[in-house]
């Protein structure tokens, strides 16, 4: 439009219910990566705790069946059924022997050492973890993890390589009551990481309420001991 020798131009105002023009996100800093480095070792950290807990059992299991072969019998004598118990324990001694193999071999070693990278990944990105929470829960927290790492090797020296050789160190029961002690950690590792990241552990509840945990345990394990010989098994 032309008014006194002036152009005008006419411009569209767009609705104020129009779609705004999106922002590009921001690049990533530097404390948004630790802080997804530090998520991704976290997550590390549970799947290889769970993990190896899983192949601590299995494996105690297994060790388990192993020495309750010692229990077929007859083996003594020319009998047909002496004949087929002793071929029997023989593959049976074969085949726990080369599953605990494996059971350690990929299940246990992999994933005690995914928690333990993982674990100490997340404190070399924010040792503030050293110093945050209930005083001292993380060291009692190392501390146990240490524990767990020596009953694995006990467990492969004294028990699984002895066995796969043909010996019999322990009975059926003393290893049943040996594949229960990774349960002392089950339940007092994530209480400690729980409530002691948050201040709110208390040292005392807690060696009360994992004793009185595993008394049940031990109560559970002499019944079952009871029920079996009851039975005759």
């Amino acid at each position: 439009m032309i008014v006194g020798g002036l152009i005008y131009r006419h411009y569209t105002l767009p609705p104020f219910d129009a779609i705004p023009t999106p922002i590009p996100p921001p690049r990533p800093t530097f404390v948004f990566m630790i802080s997804n480095l530090i998520l991704i070792a976290k997550t590390l950290h549970v799947v290889g705790f769970v993990s190896w807990f899983a192949g601590l059992f299995y494996l105690g299991r297994v060790l388990v069946n192993h020495a309750d072969t010692e229990n077929i019998e007859p083996t003594v004598g020319d009998a047909p059924e002496a004949a087929r118990n002793r071929m029997k324990k023989e593959i049976l001694h074969e085949e726990y022997a080369a599953t605990a193999a494996r059971v350690y071999r990929i299940i246990v070693n992999p994933a005690m050492m995914i928690t333990w990278v993982a674990g100490l990944t997340m404190i070399a990105l924010n040792p503030g973890y050293l110093m945050s929470g209930s005083p001292g829960w993380l060291y009692v927290k190392l501390l146990f993890v240490v524990l767990m790492v020596v009953y694995q090797l006990y467990t492969k020296k004294t028990l699984m390589l002895p066995m796969a050789a043909g010996d019999r160190p322990w009975s059926d029961w003393q290893l049943r009551l040996w594949n229960e002690v990774p349960t002392f950690f089950l339940v007092s590792v994530p209480f400690l990481a729980v409530f002691g990241k948050i201040g709110q552990l208390n040292y005392l509840y807690l060696a009360i309420g994992v004793g009185l945990f595993c008394l049940m345990v031990w109560r559970g394990a002499v019944g079952y001991r009871k029920r079996r010989l009851e039975e005759g098994l």
